[in-house]
């Protein structure tokens, strides 16, 4: 892996940093959790205003090829803009549209559902969800029961999906079904996308520990799905679907919001005096610090290294797994020593008279354990990078 920077892509990351400069608001409060978390009416509009914002940019599909709406450049670029967008605690862009959905259309879609979709998700026009995990199939994707059945121009879909995340906001879902529920559970499944206006849909909100909303329920009730929505070939949806997963698992977004929090500790830690003595000179302190400060630069390197296989036109399995692994893993870390460090005052809620770092650390801490789950469990990951990234045995 190359460890340095090209001038072009320095050049680009001023570039990104000016125009966040100069096009955020400077009354915006980002918080500590992650901006998906942060679902209010006012929220969800900044989001989608946001997002124009960097499609007239044409930065929304940044690496994708210019034929689909993108500008072809680099995934090192690409992390460079998902860097410094996180480390804002903005978004940059519609995730499940432009990491997850578009690369898994290039491969394996249609020229016609190309040209459908592509386009307006980099334009910033239509906003995605991903229908993946059910009750009673999360880490066993595959066990998924949602049924699909072939009619004469559609399938009629039955079932229910959970932690389905911006269901309540989402234009469009892509979503996996069982279609031969005789077939081994691995082959039998399709990959579909399905308009969230479509009769039969209902979605049912899931909140979260510390009270916000980015989970949902989809209950599906004799649904039509036009034949033309079945992404590649009938009952081998999970080959769509695991294609898309590793560009899930750079975890950029962690190092970079990680970067963030850990700059507002250092800054409380030099400000804040205990018996009349900075808490920055508390080797405790000092010590944890230090030790998250490192963690967040190999968290950043194992996402780099990602971005640096994609851009060789390689599959990155188990580095993306790593990556995905210790980063997730590493805010859990950060938000507990972050509570150590505030002490009882971290409980307290926005608003309150006592509460400090503008009273978000006691949300950040509860809203972050569900990463340990989201986008693949810690065990998952862990079993990946044996079997894929160290040979081992599965037994």
């Amino acid at each position: 892996m190359d460890f340095s920077f090209t001038p072009e892509e320095e050049a680009f990351r001023e570039e990104v940093r000016d125009f966040i400069k100069k096009e955020l608001p400077p009354d915006y409060e980002p918080a500590m959790a992650h901006p998906m978390e942060r679902s209010t009416a006012e929220e969800v509009e900044f989001r989608r205003t946001w997002w124009k914002k960097l499609a007239q940019k044409g930065w929304l599909g940044l690496s994708w090829p210019k034929e689909y709406g993108g500008q072809g450049r680099s995934f090192i670029e690409q992390m460079i803009l998902k860097e410094e967008m996180n480390y804002h605690r903005v978004l940059a862009g519609d995730q499940f549209g432009i990491d997850y959905l578009g690369p898994a259309l290039m491969v394996h879609g249609t020229e016609e559902q190309k040209k459908r979709h592509l386009g307006p998700i980099t334009r910033a026009e239509i906003f995605w969800c991903e229908g993946y995990s059910e009750p009673n199939a999360g880490s066993d994707l595959a066990s998924l029961q949602t049924r699909a059945v072939e009619k004469d121009d559609h399938f009629l879909v039955n079932g229910q999906k959970i932690w389905t995340s911006n269901a309540h906001i989402a234009d469009w879902c892509n979503f996996m079904a069982r279609t031969d529920p005789d077939a081994p559970k691995h082959r039998g499944l399709s990959y579909f996308l399905v308009d969230m206006k479509t009769p039969g849909i209902t979605v049912s909100p899931l909140i979260n520990m510390a009270g916000g909303h980015s989970f949902n329920e989809v209950f599906f009730e004799d649904v039509r799905v036009p034949k033309e929505n079945l992404v590649g070939e009938k009952n081998r949806g999970w080959y769509v679907a695991t294609s898309v997963l590793n560009f899930e698992r750079s975890a950029i977004e962690e190092a970079a919001s990680l970067k963030r929090a850990l700059d507002e500790l250092v800054e409380y830690v030099k400000e804040t005096k205990v018996d009349g003595e900075p808490l920055s000179k508390n080797p405790l302190v000092r010590h944890k610090l230090a030790q998250i400060a490192i963690e967040i630069e190999i968290a950043r390197v194992l996402s780099y290294r990602v971005a640096w296989i994609l851009n060789k036109g390689l599959v990155p399995e188990s580095e993306a797994s790593a990556a995905k692994l210790f980063g997730t893993e590493l805010v859990i870390r950060t938000a507990g020593a972050a509570m150590q460090i505030v002490g009882l005052h971290g409980q307290l809620a926005p608003g309150a008279k006592w509460g400090r770092l503008r009273g978000q650390i006691g949300g950040w801490y509860v809203a972050c354990l569900g990463m340990l789950f989201g986008g693949g469990t810690s065990e998952v990951q862990r079993n990946v990078i044996a079997i894929r990234g160290l040979g081992l045995p599965r037994r």
